[in-house]
């Protein structure tokens, strides 16, 4: 039987990458000075959602807030430590290991729901406003929908394909597809070497950018059941059914990473791939060597964790 892997994830940060596991988050950045600076979030359990992240559907909607929330953190992080001087070095690991206060974890983690609200509103709305215009030509619910729908994809690939060709978007997507290389050499079995992880390939089934792509596939099919017309009641419907788009898409995102490989069922994933193919970029050895740095770090911080709980439940 094969050995069940963890399930690891991660993010790109500026100059770095984060990696995430069950108990832990763990971000690598690579400073001006050309040192590795390193910094840790640690998940927090809440009781009260414990039992929501065992419900379908739900449970999305629980992980999209915790990895918003946690995201942010990473992201502040990282633009901060890169910007300093290289004699703050101390100073900021310093401050990382004791973490943020309280209002600053609070104000982070308002700004990571809000903006991923934000950007999941603009994405939602706009598209529909676009495919109104044009209903004195093309009518119709089913129409309409479609309509929008297509407008719905081409602003997230349009948006996409334009920021990726500004220089610094450029670098975070090549940091994106180091995070995404080195989770595949693990997956794979082979030894975390930058030659190693430079032949794995960029791309990943349980990305992000897939999860988002899927939220616009879903929501053509969830709008389908609801009127199109007059505008303001269609409107108020595309924001009412967000949480269950998302809460869908977190659902299709799992199972297409399940049946990966297994033929022809592979396929369902091959669309978020595609978007893949814009959102990650090939990195270099040193952005691969970040990508590593962090991914070991995490995974050390994970095994740490594990035995101080094992110790813990030895005496209790």
């Amino acid at each position: 039987m094969a050995k069940i892997l963890p399930i690891y994830g991660g993010q790109a940060v500026i100059e770095g990458v984060m990696m995430g596991g069950k108990y832990t988050t763990v971000t690598a950045v690579r400073r001006k000075d050309q040192s590795v600076s390193y910094f840790e979030a640690k998940k927090k359990e809440f009781r009260s959602l414990s039992l929501f992240k065992k419900i379908p559907v739900i449970r999305g909607i629980v992980a999209i807030i915790e990895a918003s929330a946690i995201g942010t953190k990473h992201l502040n992080y990282a633009s901060e430590v890169y910007d300093e001087e290289p004699g703050q070095t101390e100073a900021k690991q310093e401050v990382s290991k004791k973490g943020f206060h309280l209002e600053t974890v609070i104000g982070l983690t308002a700004i990571g729901i809000l903006s991923f609200l934000f950007a999941k509103f603009i994405f939602t709305l706009v598209p529909a406003f676009i495919a109104n215009l044009f209903e004195p030509i093309i009518s119709g619910d089913i129409a309409q929908v479609l309509l929008e729908g297509f407008f719905k994809i081409l602003l997230l690939i349009g948006y996409v394909y334009f920021i990726s060709l500004t220089p610094m978007m450029k670098r975070l997507f090549q940091y994106h597809g180091a995070e995404h290389k080195v989770i595949n050499t693990y997956e794979s079995g082979a030894a975390l070497t930058v030659a190693n992880v430079r032949e794995h390939s960029r791309l990943h089934y349980r990305c992000g950018s897939s999860f988002i792509l899927f939220t616009a596939i879903i929501s053509i099919f969830l709008y389908f059941f609801v009127p199109t017309e007059p505008l303001w009641l269609r409107l108020i419907y595309r924001i009412a059914l967000i949480p269950l788009d998302l809460g869908l898409a977190y659902e299709i995102l799992r199972l297409t990473n399940k049946v990966r490989h297994i033929p022809v069922l592979g396929w369902l994933g091959y669309p978020g791939l595609w978007v893949q193919l814009l959102t990650t970029k090939e990195p270099d050895d040193d952005q691969i060597e970040i990508g590593i740095h962090a991914f070991e770090k995490m995974r050390h911080r994970e095994s740490v964790i594990e035995q101080n709980q094992a110790l813990v439940d030895q005496v209790l």
